[in-house]
């Protein structure tokens, strides 16, 4: 259950409508989804979050609009955000995401995880071939 109520009519604030369509236009649907309904009860947050989303996610650079969701989504696995893994999941598959890539993302999250405890937790000094070197 959520910490805080979306308010009624969010659009009702020309901060909030301005955001809104910002992202319908940036994302070519009428779609609004909860995180946004939700930041709206803030105004100035709504508005830090969707410039920041914006500028990595929908910003053309040197990763591909699939591995940027990609990345999302396997942090949002390791941050246990139910609701980041459902979405990026569905933006991935919305990007080109195949099954097969869906399954290979998940095995690299659980190998990942499992050779991160087990570095952890046998304290592992770093290797100094691995440290960035100065020129």
């Amino acid at each position: 259950m959520a910490t805080l109520l979306p308010p009624e009519n969010p659009e009702d604030n020309p901060r909030v409508k301005a955001v809104f369509d910002d992202i319908r236009a940036t994302r070519k649907t009428d779609f609004i989804n909860n995180i946004w309904r939700y930041l709206a009860a803030d105004a100035d947050l709504l508005e830090r979050t969707w410039n920041e989303i914006k500028a990595v996610m929908a910003t053309p650079s040197d990763l591909d609009p699939l591995t940027k969701e990609l990345i999302y989504l396997a942090v949002s696995i390791v941050n246990n955000c139910d609701y980041c893994v459902h979405s990026h999941s569905a933006a991935a598959r919305a990007k080109g995401m195949t099954p097969a890539q869906h399954a290979e993302v998940l095995q690299i999250v659980a190998l990942a995880a499992k050779t991160n405890v087990i570095s952890n937790a046998m304290q592992l000094p770093v290797d100094p071939e691995f440290m960035l070197k100065e020129d």
